[in-house]
């Protein structure tokens, strides 16, 4: 195959769309993956993904003219919302675990041991760790690694390269109130599912607090203080051991759903 001018900007653009994805997927190219290996897997799916998605675009004609620097520029940018924008759906389900145990931890006792959280560049508590950690172990587990390769595929058919947002879902018709729409729908789908996933740690750390007020009411004599925070670390971690098995499948769904959730953001 001859690589022309127009050829190796297609690729820029595929390269681009890509590496915006991946870059939010933790597994795949997050904070703690070199650089060297990010760089190298987006250019194998450069080479791979792209010409399954548009057989027809690779190779393009000879004859195709190639894109000036300021329309390249611009394409570049397209690329880079849409990478992004399908990206913040494996953001936000690896955030709402963390929320989840951030949750847990607050309400358990835990969050003045705070550590400090790689994957997302900032502190964080063992619960978060913990959480982070099993949906991680989950996400590889489940192959939701696979699912999301095929989405990054699926995106240039629901969006192929170098197509103008106004014609892609994000701005239907030129109205981008609708691709917000989906965006502050997808997130409180996702915010409410990490608070169902935390409420029972949270219910029994409340049932621990009235309990306590009642006893601090009662008996003054007792340090409900003192008395308190271990009581409630104690009750916090027999309560998510008894849950964790339950939310199990809860975490297996949020997860195998992020492929979906890319394409549903880009209006597919």
């Amino acid at each position: 195959m001859t690589l022309t001018l127009a050829q190796i900007q297609l690729y820029l653009l595929a390269f681009t769309r890509i590496m915006a994805i991946l870059a939010q997927v933790p597994v795949l190219a997050g904070r703690l993956v070199p650089n060297q290996v990010k760089i190298g897997l987006g250019l194998i799916l450069t080479i791979v993904l792209p010409p399954l998605a548009m057989p027809k675009m690779f190779p393009l004609p000879i004859d195709t003219p190639a894109l000036s620097v300021p329309g390249l520029a611009v394409a570049i940018a397209q690329e880079l919302i849409i990478g992004l924008v399908a990206g913040y759906a494996a953001t936000l389900t690896f955030g709402i675990l963390t929320m989840a145990g951030e949750f847990m931890s607050t309400a358990g006792g835990f969050s003045a041991g705070r550590t400090f959280n790689p994957t997302f560049g900032g502190s964080g508590t063992s619960f978060d760790q913990l959480f982070l950690v099993t949906g991680i172990l989950i996400f590889l587990a489940v192959n939701a690694h696979h699912l999301v390769l095929l989405a990054v595929e699926q995106t240039f058919v629901a969006a192929p390269l170098n197509t103008s947002l106004t014609q892609l879902g994000l701005m239907a018709s030129g109205q981008p109130l609708q691709g917000a729409e989906r965006l502050m729908s997808l997130t409180l789908q996702l915010v409410v599912s990490g608070t169902l996933i935390a409420l029972p740690v949270m219910g029994v750390s409340l049932l621990t607090d009235l309990t306590l007020g009642l006893l601090a009411r009662v008996a003054p004599q007792v340090q409900v203080f003192f008395l308190g925070m271990p009581l409630k670390i104690g009750l916090s971690l027999v309560v998510l051991a008894i849950v964790l098995q339950f939310v199990e499948p809860t975490l297996r769904d949020l997860l195998n759903a992020i492929g979906p959730r890319m394409l549903y953001l880009l209006g597919a």
